[in-house]
């Protein structure tokens, strides 16, 4: 069986970013390694791998933080410094991350910053392109991060180190921030809900949205393996 990349919000989820309880058994019981694949700071996708039961295998920061339990080796990628630069011209300009007093959105972030999606995206992508930054918009977040990290990024490190070719992967998710993987992996869905970016890239594209869409993937993958 193929190892696997997944998303999580929405791929993981419903459409109110809550985790689908369907997706566990298939997710502990897949016989080759999962790794979750999430544009989200670092501790959530460790702690969804802790409570799903499953080895910490993550690609966190849409490539910038890589974890693997397997050799305990925590790597970064990105540019804090500089998108914290963006945000702050951001911010000068009149607008706000939009997350309120406290921000756990970014609080834990290491390679990029996010900025919540009720924020105008176009003036944000002028000053990340004058500082030589890029924006991912996943739907749940603007994230400003490098222009040489996404996602295809952390699963090149991620099929080294744990001895795969990363076409030897199928990746599942629905943004953007998903392409880059879907293009490196060897088979990849995107699910019903998805951008147009995400299906443009994605071999296939599931009648299911969200997590329903999540499990007809995999169902597909277990078919052509």
């Amino acid at each position: 069986m193929q190892p696997l990349a997944v998303d999580i919000d929405g791929t993981l989820t419903d459409d109110d970013r809550a985790l689908d309880p369907r997706v566990v058994e298939p997710l502990r019981e897949w016989p080759a390694p999962v790794v979750v694949a999430t544009g989200k700071a670092l501790p959530y996708p460790v702690g969804l791998c802790e409570f799903l039961g499953i080895p910490i295998r993550v690609i966190a920061e849409n490539g910038g933080a890589v974890y693997l339990a397997d050799d305990d080796e925590l790597e970064f990628h990105g540019d804090r410094e500089a998108a914290q630069a963006v945000v702050e011209r951001y911010e000068a300009a009149g607008h706000e991350l939009g997350w309120g007093g406290v921000d756990f959105v970014n609080r834990w972030r290491e390679t990029e910053v996010a900025v919540n999606v009720d924020q105008p995206l176009q003036p944000l992508r002028d000053i990340a392109t004058s500082e030589g930054m890029h924006v991912f918009d996943t739907g749940y977040a603007y994230h400003v991060t490098a222009p040489d990290v996404d996602k295809s990024r952390g699963l090149r490190s991620v099929a080294r180190r744990l001895g795969y070719d990363p076409a030897d992967f199928a990746a599942v998710g629905d943004s953007e921030n998903d392409a880059g993987m879907f293009e490196l992996a060897g088979t990849s869905y995107a699910v019903a809900n998805a951008d147009e970016a995400a299906r443009a890239a994605a071999d296939g594209v599931t009648d299911g949205a969200f997590a329903d869409g999540f499990l007809e993937a995999i169902d597909r993958i277990r078919g052509e393996w």
